[in-house]
């Protein structure tokens, strides 16, 4: 038989206080633990089943001996009708768990993944591009709802609409939305799989985004472009309009450069001295520096447009921020419809059912200018349209960036743009 344990009183036991594991007597297996004077602590040890198990009853002196000995007790009577304490221990921690993560939402966990997100982008505008996409799109079906009760369906509910209508967008808001999941298993607060999982989730759903991109593409291979025979007509009937909009899409042809390269142009990054605007490798799509020679008209609209800035901004909106993705494409629909309005043909690409022309339209009006009016090298406007490609010899061109050659090309260009003829 065991030998039964000293029952010591409340008095003695608050006289323990070199490091040690005490039995105290009471009750079989109750001990305290003590590993300072200001860290002891109640252990029943005892058996479950097969299993030796030493199972914490709080601390002392905030759990007292009268009060351990009870708690030992009813944890031997539970063992005894065959239940596990610290199973049932877990299985209630798990349930707390659980009913506290209901009360973590999607917003709550897409806002932690961006700050982690946010130290993997090159800019801030990047990173914030990142959080607006689940903004615009995610938060207004699953951003309320607990991070645990999101199935896929409802992540369907956010993709399906825009999936065939804005594929490459919705890829975007996908991989986004995973990526909030996948910090949420990592976290924790969430139990089951990523319903936004491509593989083996939502997969067998959603048409394939790449096929869907592909047929797209062939439906809609370029950007409704302006003939080069009416870039006379258009340049002059820009020059006429006032705002930064205008200024904005008139430096983009010019220039033959990306709208968002422009929206986002920096002082900073122009020297009107050496006529060059020089865009950092972070600011480029391709993830490299860019140079682009400025002609004549070009330095003398930046010029113009320096004498009324007061931002960092080369052009900015009437709140003094970066210019939106629509105001230059609105500014030639307006002028379109102007020509609309006075029965005359506005500004239309007859080659792709009569749509009218965007901004980014120009680069291509650019292209068939270079190569078929201007007749320059290939990789003279290859260059100028900041084009990556894999071939040989234009890489060569890349490293010389042929910075004399396209300085001349871009002034023979804007002296197009106005009638002049060489």
């Amino acid at each position: 038989m065991p030998k039964k344990a000293k029952e010591l009183s409340a008095v003695q036991i608050r006289r323990l206080n070199q490091k040690g594991f005490y039995s105290v007597g009471g009750v079989a297996g109750l001990h305290l633990q003590v590993n300072n004077p200001d860290a002891r602590s109640w252990i029943l040890r005892t058996m479950v089943g097969a299993v030796r198990r030493d199972i914490g009853l709080g601390g002392f002196p905030d759990v007292g001996l009268s009060e351990a000995r009870d708690k030992a007790r009813e944890l031997k009577d539970m063992i005894r009708q065959g239940t596990d304490p610290i199973a049932e221990r877990r299985q209630l921690r798990q349930v707390l768990i659980q009913e506290q993560n209901r009360q973590i939402n999607f917003t709550d966990i897409a806002k932690q993944a961006h700050i982690v997100k946010t130290q993997e982008f090159k800019n801030r505008k990047h990173a914030a591009q990142w959080i607006t996409t689940l903004e615009t799109y995610a938060f207004p079906f699953i951003g309320n709802m607990a991070i645990d009760d999101i199935t896929v369906t409802d992540v369907l509910a956010v993709l399906t609409p825009i999936w065939k209508t804005k594929t490459e967008t919705a890829t975007r808001v996908r991989q986004r939305i995973a990526a909030v999941f996948d910090h949420a298993l990592a976290s924790g607060v969430r139990s089951s799989t990523n319903p936004a999982a491509w593989k083996g989730c939502l997969e067998p759903l959603l048409p394939a985004p790449q096929k869907l991109k592909k047929r797209q593409g062939k439906a809609n291979k370029h950007h409704p472009a302006l003939h080069i025979d009416q870039m006379k007509d258009f340049m002059a009937d820009l020059r006429t309009r006032q705002g930064s909009g205008a200024r904005a899409l008139e430096f983009a042809i010019l220039t033959a450069a990306r709208t968002g390269d422009v929206r986002g142009a920096l002082w900073s990054e122009i020297d009107l001295t050496e006529k060059v605007w020089k865009l950092s490798a972070e600011r480029m799509k391709a993830d490299r520096p860019h140079t682009v020679p400025l002609s004549e008209q070009a330095v003398s609209l930046l010029k113009k447009q320096k004498s009324n800035s007061s931002s960092h901004l080369v052009f900015t909106s009437d709140k003094n921020t970066e210019l939106s993705d629509a105001t230059l494409n609105a500014t030639i629909k307006r002028m379109h419809q102007s020509k609309i309005d006075h029965k005359v043909q506005g500004y239309i690409d007859l080659a792709m059912d009569n749509r009218t022309v965007t901004t980014h339209g120009f680069r291509s009006t650019f292209k068939d200018w270079a190569r078929r009016g201007a007749q320059y090298p290939d990789e003279y406007s290859e260059l100028a349209l900041a084009h990556v490609s894999s071939d040989t010899t234009r890489a060569a061109y890349a490293r010389d960036e042929l910075i004399n050659e396209r300085a001349g090309m871009m002034q023979v260009w804007a002296d197009f743009c106005r009638g002049v003829t060489k």
